[in-house]
Formats: C-alpha cells, structure tokens, sequence
C-alpha cells in the first residue's frame, strides 16, 4: 500500500473538526499529532460517535474507540479483541512483518513476556535507582545555565539511550544507535504514516539484527567461558527455557528486540519532554511543585496521562461484538485512541487541565489495561520520580522559549524539538 500524506506546511491546514463530516472524519492523519491539533477532532468524536467507523482510510477500514470505559474494555478483552498481526493501525509491509509478543495473544504471548519480566521486578528496579541518579545527574550537571537548547536532544533522548544500553548491556559508546533504530521501527509511512522510506527502515532493521545477533553470541560464548549471568534482556532471553532458541527464529528475535527498544524508548523519552512543556503551558503547577516537591510522584502519573506518549493500539475483533451500542464485525480493525480517552471528561474531571497534585492520578490509559499492561512502566516512572527530584533541587525554572516540534506519527505523540533556558537557583 502507498501511503501519502502531504507534507505540512503554512499552506496544508488541516480542517476543523466540526466541518468534517462526520462519517468521513480520519483521526489516522499523522498531521493531527504533527501540528498539535488532535484535541478538537477526538472530542467531536468522543461526543457525537464514540465507537466510529470509517470505511475508508489510507490505512484501510477501522473502527476509533475515543472514551475512556469503551477502551478498557477492549484492552481487557483479549479473547474479542486479538493483538495479532500488528498493534499499529497500519499493516507492515510483507518484507518487514516482524513477529513480537506485544502483538501475540496467550499463551504464546504469555510465555515470551514472562522470559523478560524480571528485568523490572522490584528487586532490580532498587538496584537501578542509582545508577539511574548518578548518570541523571552527569547529564543534568553538564547542561548550560541562561542559554538555550534543546530539552529533546540533551536531556529527553540522552537519559533514556543510556537506560536502553543498560537494560540490555549494549555497547555504551554506541547507544545513540538503540535510539536510531527506534525511530526507524515506529516511522514507516504504511504502518504509522511516518516519514520513513522502505529502503531506510529495512537497511535499519538489518543493522539493528546483525548488533544483536553478534551480543547474543558474544554473551553466550562469555557464559559458557565461566563468567558470571548477567541481569540483562538478552541473557534473560537466553536462559530461559522458552526464548533460549530464539535466535533461531529471526522475525520473533528481531520483532521483540525491536517491541523493548521501543518500549524503553517512547513513553520516558516523550514524557520527559511533556513534563517540562506541561509545567510551562500552567504555570501555577510550577508554583505548587516548587512549594512542595513531595508532589513528584503523584505528578509522574500525571505527566504520563497528559503525554499519553502512545496514541493508539490496534485490535481484530475475533468475533462479533457490540461496545456503545455499535455491533463490530469479526474481522474488523480496532484502534483503541488513548490519547482521546486520556481527556475523557466522563472519565477524568478536567482532563485538559494539567495538575501537580491531581486526585486519583493513575487513573489513566497511557499502560494500557489487560495482558498487555505495559511491562516497564514502573522503570519508566522511577526514572521520571528520579529526574524531577534532581532539577528541582537544581533549578529554578526549566523556560520553554520556542514551539515545540512534534514527530509526524499516528502512534509516537512525541516531539523532535523543545528550545528551552534553564535557570539556577538563587
């Protein structure tokens, strides 16, 4: 499938929602979350159709689930809704149609998840805590005061790349590659309406394979020459009895390097950036963290609603079934939008609003509900606690002073610019 968005640009402006028909009304345009103008169209939807389907799209027919309850039941659903072929709206080219466990319903889904689990029990995430402040703070230490720069570059992608060499003890003088290939993976146009070519996501893919079969061998041979397990995904991978033969089976090795890539990378990297753009665009939050910093971890959850750092997850309804009063058919492509039930007003008092110290902060969708509840969000929130505890004792304000650019993405609601100035404290 060709897919072709125009390019943004001062003449493209998308139309307002409420001169769309409704029938035809397309949140699967990447432009909505490029410009930063999805609210108003998800909300007509949320009102007027809240189980909404659209028999035409570059992505082909789907349904849009926009309210809160409507979503958690379908995510909670795996046997009406399956997770297979793909959770992105779009489908993978034939070539590139990786195989991972977030996109595998039980018990094969099951068995390959719990492979990898205990990278982020309890015990190892205390392990981590430190070495997580100690590089936070050589990344904050380094940043320059009353000058500006980009957030996204310095703090945001920097923090998270050297978590991802961590977790799967990746060469750490190459780690910038682990976000590459990220980027790669999420930006195909067929899949996310990305910018991607073919030709670059398939040349990225194959790097990122041949680094990781050479670490899956090295580890091995290092194992067996008598040294001591490690605690990383890949030796994790290997000794259990389930994925130990994974490297045997190159679309399911590569498919769940790629789904842990990702899935480290996305939601810290872009609520990273969304914390400071949220404490910025509601300035009396600012105030109130200041005044008591005790509000960092409620105000975690909260970044990680407001961000909601991915849009969208996709289901197949396995048979028919009824949500909101619209029958799905078997067959039939859902896209559950958690950005759209995020705001949900019937959910969330307030949604649009960002606050610090909000009731009942974790109520939120950006995890996901069911089996597929994200596996690392502790990891992702103890980072967010861990960076927020060592700028508020650094600096006074963290100043956005320039637009935020966004990734032209469906799925990625994330940002490839944030100018910001830092300013000490007295």
């Amino acid at each position: 499938m060709n897919i072709m968005f125009k390019p943004s640009s001062a003449d493209d402006i998308l139309r307002p929602a409420k001169d769309i028909p409704l029938e035809s009304m397309d949140v699967s345009d990447p432009r909505l979350l490029e410009t930063n103008t999805w609210h108003e169209y998800f909300k007509r939807l949320r009102d007027e159709d809240p189980v909404h389907y659209l028999p035409d799209s570059p992505f082909g027919p789907f349904w849009s689930i926009t309210r809160f309850e409507d979503i958690k039941f379908v995510d909670s659903n795996f046997k009406l809704f399956s997770s297979e072929p793909v959770i992105v709206i779009g489908d993978p080219d034939e070539e590139m149609s990786l195989e991972m466990f977030i996109a595998m319903d039980p018990p094969k889904h099951d068995v390959q998840r719990r492979a990898v689990q205990s990278v982020v029990a309890p015990k190892n995430l205390a392990e981590m805590e430190g070495l997580i402040r100690e590089r936070v703070i050589k990344i904050l230490d380094d940043l320059p005061i009353d000058e500006t720069f980009n957030w996204v570059d310095r703090v945001s992608i920097e923090l998270t790349t050297q978590m991802l060499a961590t977790l799967f003890d990746f060469p750490f003088e190459e780690r910038h590659k682990l976000t590459f290939w990220s980027d790669m993976a999420t930006s195909s146009p067929e899949m996310t309406g990305g910018t991607t070519s073919k030709e670059e996501r398939f040349a990225a893919m194959n790097e990122c394979a041949a680094a990781f079969i050479k670490l899956w061998h090295e580890k091995a041979a290092r194992r067996e020459a008598g040294e001591p397990q490690g605690f990383d995904l890949i030796t994790l991978l290997q000794t259990n009895e389930d994925t130990k033969d994974l490297i045997d089976r190159p679309l399911e090795f590569l498919g769940n390097i790629i789904l842990l890539i990702v899935g480290g990378n996305d939601t810290t990297r872009n609520s990273i950036s969304g914390g400071v753009l949220a404490l910025n665009q509601f300035p009396q939050e600012y105030d109130k963290l200041r005044a008591d910093t005790d509000l960092i971890p409620n105000m975690i959850s909260e970044i990680i609603r407001w961000q909601t750092p991915l849009a969208h997850m996709r289901r197949v309804a396995t048979e028919d079934v009824e949500v909101n009063g619209k029958t799905i058919k078997k067959g039939d492509k859902v896209v559950m939008w958690y950005l759209s039930g995020n705001r949900d007003e019937r959910a969330i008092d307030n949604p649009d609003q960002f606050l610090v110290d909000r009731e009942n902060a974790r109520h939120h969708l950006s995890f996901g509900f069911g089996v597929h509840r994200c596996m690392g969000n502790r990891l992702a929130e103890m980072q967010l606690r861990i960076l927020w505890e060592e700028i508020m004792q650094r600096f006074e304000k963290i100043e956005v002073v320039g637009d935020a650019q966004y990734v032209r993405s469906n799925f990625v609601k994330g940002y490839t610019e944030l100018p910001v100035v830092l300013h000490a404290k007295a």
